[in-house]
């Protein structure tokens, strides 16, 4: 009997459903479970914004101003006299849904870039080319220039980051997709005849996913960080604008008299890279099956 258990748990594990091990192995990942709580916390947060702020974040108090952190003004306030708090929450909102809105356009236009590169051997060359030319740029230097042609604001930002970082995206997508190309199972759908779009969706691109998927979690990081440091330059979203960027950009001349204007969003944004990246690290321990085989 007391060999007859260990069988019966490990036939129990080779028929149990691959996404809910896959689950099961994320949230036992200490990294995982420690990124998830930290971004989960500033979403919540962002997600909650109108009903945990009940101050204008653009309303101008003059004696209200340089208040440090207190129980009426949680934050404190700023060189206008604005909540803080206010100001901090509602950015938290705006980064999410710029973050949310790049790993989008990724997602969609990395994947079909990506596919059409490694699928088609014809279009390789020409889309790889024009890849190369845009990596070819330091990131952070190629969102300022766009940035700047297109005039600061919310949605220049967002199109900025999304040229900047679907090649790095289409890239991953194209190696994937000529691994998985070559492979016997794919072969076999040749053969039988399958169409390139029904080999693409049923047999490449869901055995492409895990590295995409991982990918798209630093991006959401490099996003955030990304139009934080375009706010804080002055070619992000226009101030009087509440986002971190913008925010710490404010207090950086008041340093000394107001040290938690530029401090609070700051470790905001360190909570929410950290995050990011702590979640990104699971997901790859998890997903990447060269890792498991090494653990």
């Amino acid at each position: 009997m007391s060999e007859a258990a260990p069988d019966a748990e490990a036939i129990a594990h080779k028929r149990e459903h691959p996404v809910r091990a896959t689950l099961r192995r994320l949230f036992h990942h200490r990294l995982f479970v420690t990124g998830l709580v930290l971004f989960g916390i500033i979403a919540i947060i962002a997600a909650a914004a109108p009903w945990i702020t009940d101050v204008d974040p653009q309303r101008l108090s003059m004696r209200n101003k340089f208040l440090s952190p207190s129980e009426t003004w949680l934050f404190g306030t700023d060189n206008f006299g604005r909540s803080l708090w206010s100001r901090v929450v509602w950015g938290a909102q705006l980064s999410m849904i710029i973050g949310a809105s790049v790993v989008a356009l990724n997602a969609v236009f990395g994947t079909l870039i990506g596919a059409a590169a490694g699928y088609f051997r014809k279009l390789d060359n020409a889309l790889m080319r024009v890849n190369d030319a845009l990596m070819a740029f330091p990131a952070i230097l190629l969102a300022i220039a766009v940035t700047s042609v297109l005039g600061p604001s919310t949605l220049n930002v967002i199109l900025a980051l999304s040229i900047v970082y679907i090649p790095r995206t289409a890239r991953i997508v194209r190696s994937s997709v000529i691994v998985l190309r070559e492979m016997e199972y794919v072969q076999a759908a040749v053969a039988a005849g399958a169409g390139h779009w029904r080999i693409l969706r049923h047999h490449i691109l869901p055995n492409a996913m895990a590295p995409m998927i991982v990918q798209l979690s630093f991006l959401f990081a490099y996003a955030v960080l990304s139009e934080a440091t375009l706010s804080f330059l002055g070619v992000g979203a226009v101030p009087p604008t509440p986002t971190w960027g913008n925010i710490m950009a404010e207090g950086r001349d008041f340093m000394r008299e107001a040290p938690w204007i530029i401090t609070i969003p700051g470790v905001m944004l360190m909570i929410t890279v950290m995050g990011l990246n702590l979640l990104g690290d699971g997901l790859r321990d998890v997903l990447d099956p060269r890792l498991r085989i090494q653990q």
